[in-house]
């Protein structure tokens, strides 16, 4: 590049009105790097202070865009600020705060670093964030790998762990395999549009016709994005990664990077591949279908409680991949505002973002719970729920309350979710749209097995005598029960006869003896109960609340 070239360029125009979001969770990460450097260890108790202040200063801006109503696109478009995108933003930040408060004691009493640990967070969610308002193949990707790389850290985070090392590993592994797939999908788009933008590539594949080189460069794509929402067959590094991990990390995961995969595919799928719905449908139509199938039949199967989330998050996201098969099934209709006629089923969109809404707070609340169990149990198996309601009868309730959402039992706000989908599929009216409700139907039934296992453990069996120790529900090594309390030094059990064992990662089977006792509860992690838990149950009871959000998104969506 010559001098001319560098002294004609023109700075692009910026509204930083509508970048204020992005900035300020970039101010609250630098201001945690700072505090760390200039206080060092007394930093520490107010890292997840100064972590979530933020968060939740970073909602102001998105209520003063929302309020504003104004769409704002910049960098010609690729990047787009409107209320699909703020609806989106808020949901990563709320979901990203209520990690923030299940993470304050377990990373405190782990000894972990705090500063680098809600860094990374806040890094992964910048990502989330920016992905929402991408209308760019290079802006999504960008954001995509920015969301990615922070949570393949994360995931690794307790280094002195085997299973959370092989966790990391394999997430990245799988990670960078994904990218690479989807990126050479990506240029194979933009080799048969010449452009990068949505706009432009529609026009293109519409003209196009559904060739060779059109069906491969989509098809990789779309397999790359099914790896974020660990869809079947990409879905083999969830069980062992949400294992492996930290829980607060499992559960970020689980929510918020799944939500941001979807709002990728939601931006491409009804955009920029609007003209191959002959090659987008028929595929996510045998996605969701054999997604739903294969993790709930696996769900069934496990006796571990992170795993059996880990293989129902994976059927959950079949049923939000349901929508995308019949995304183009609607009667022509002009979008408002805008001299565009489409196909595109508004209910479809609709419920994929109502879904992802309400599966967040549902989702966050069993993990929240799991993570609080545990501080008792130090126990991931499903058996060592045996008798929960006899001596924390406030947890059972709310795992109760979680677990029927998850199984869309109403009025816990995942029947609303359910309905949405069979709307969805309803308005379509077609015969593969009936099938497909009729798989959806099946597998509503076969993921309440497994949540019922849960239930029954909690309310109808008794207090166990002994559970497995070995690694807890978060992957943690194994350790004494009395650190459960409170004892942080103890590193041994004494069992009945005085003999004691040490505790090593190795020893998964080592049964001891297990006194049932109140659950110590911190008011970070008792918060985010409550929060999940209210709003879990006021969706399901005031359903117009979030189908007014979900109105909101997709008809600026649309626009």
């Amino acid at each position: 590049m010559n001098l001319g070239a560098l002294l004609a360029f023109v700075r692009p125009d910026l509204d930083w009105h509508a970048l204020a979001p992005e900035l300020t969770l970039l101010a609250v990460g630098t201001l945690v790097t700072v505090a760390d450097i200039a206080f060092d260890d007394k930093a520490k108790r107010i890292m997840p202070t100064l972590t979530g202040v933020g968060l939740l200063v970073t909602l102001v801006p998105i209520l003063t865009l929302a309020a504003d109503g104004a769409e704002r696109p910049m960098f010609g478009g690729a990047y787009v600020v409107d209320d699909f995108s703020l609806v989106l933003k808020a949901l990563f930040i709320l979901a990203g705060y209520l990690v923030v408060l299940m993470s304050v004691d377990y990373v405190r009493e782990g000894d972990y670093y705090e500063n680098e640990y809600y860094t990374l967070l806040l890094t992964s969610l910048l990502g989330m964030v920016m992905m929402a308002s991408s209308r760019d193949l290079v802006s999504v990707f960008v954001a995509l790998e920015l969301l990615s790389i922070p949570a393949y850290m994360l995931a690794a985070w307790r280094k002195g762990g085997p299973r959370s090392n092989e966790a990391g590993l394999k997430y990245y592994l799988m990670g960078v395999f994904a990218s690479a797939v989807m990126l050479y999908g990506m240029s194979l788009v933009f080799g048969v549009a010449g452009d990068t933008d949505f706009g432009t590539i529609a026009a293109a594949l519409t003209g196009e016709g559904a060739s060779p080189i059109v069906i491969v460069a989509i098809l990789f794509v779309l397999i790359g994005f099914a790896f974020k929402v660990s869809a079947v067959p990409f879905h083999t590094w969830a069980p062992d990664t949400y294992e492996g991990a930290p829980t607060p990390v499992t559960a970020f995961l689980s929510v918020a990077s799944k939500a941001a995969g979807l709002v990728a595919l939601l931006a491409l799928v009804f955009v920029a591949f609007e003209g191959a719905a002959d090659v987008v449908q028929p595929f996510f139509w045998v996605l969701a279908a054999v997604t739903m199938t294969v993790g709930n039949l696996i769900a069934l199967r496990q006796t571990n409680i992170v795993r059996m989330l880990a293989y129902s998050g994976v059927a959950q996201g079949g049923f939000m991949l349901v929508p995308f098969a019949v995304a183009f099934e609607g009667d022509a209709w002009t979008v408002p505002g805008a001299d565009i006629t489409t196909n595109v089923l508004p209910s479809a969109y609709e419920a994929i973002i109502v879904y992802a809404i309400i599966y967040a707070f549902m989702n966050l609340g069993a993990f929240s719970v799991v993570l609080a169990v545990s501080r008792r149990t130090r126990s991931g198996e499903i058996s060592s729920y045996g008798g929960l309601f006899n001596y924390a009868p406030g947890m059972a309730v709310l795992m109760t309350l979680f677990l029927a959402a998850l199984a869309g039992i109403p009025p816990a706000g995942g029947w609303f979710a359910k309905f949405v989908i069979f709307r969805a599929l309803a308005d379509a009216s077609t015969p593969a749209g009936w099938v497909l409700a009729v798989i959806v139907a099946v597998n509503a039934v076969i993921a309440f097995g497994y949540y019922a296992r849960v239930l029954v453990q909690m309310w109808f069996q008794p207090v166990p005598e002994t559970v497995a120790l070995g690694v807890d529900s978060g992957g943690d090594d194994e350790i004494d029960l009395d650190e459960a309390v409170g004892s942080a030094d103890a590193t041994a059990e004494q069992d009945e006869h005085g003999d004691a064992w040490l505790a090593t990662e190795t020893r998964q089977a080592t049964m001891v003896r297990f006194t049932p006792g109140k659950i110590p509860m911190t008011g970070a992690l008792a918060a985010a109960l409550a929060i999940t838990a209210i709003a879990t149950l006021a969706l399901g009871v005031f359903p117009g609340l979030v189908s007014h959000f979900g109105d909101v998104a997709s008809f600026h969506f649309g626009g």
